[in-house]
């Protein structure tokens, strides 16, 4: 009589697939579609990433506008008044 073949634990596959896409989904693919835009245009790889480093290069729409960006100024009337 011979033994049936051992069969091999199934392994569940890690994912990181979601169905909606977060503002931070958003942001990751805005600045790789960035860096190889720069790429493509010709830049090398350490100028590329030395112009991601800094924001006022980036185009206004590629960044995100939080609620942080649409603050006024606080000023302080009571400062004023003896």
């Amino acid at each position: 009589m011979t033994m049936a073949a051992k069969k091999k634990p199934v392994r569940r596959r890690r994912s990181v697939a979601r169905k909606e896409t977060t503002a931070m989904d958003m942001h990751a693919i805005a600045l790789h579609e960035y860096y190889q835009s720069l790429r493509r245009a010709g830049f090398s790889v350490e100028v590329a990433m030395g112009l991601m480093d800094c924001k006022s290069t980036m185009p206004e729409w590629l960044l995100p506008t939080t609620a942080d960006t649409d603050i006024t100024p606080f000023y302080d009337d009571d400062e004023d008044e003896d």
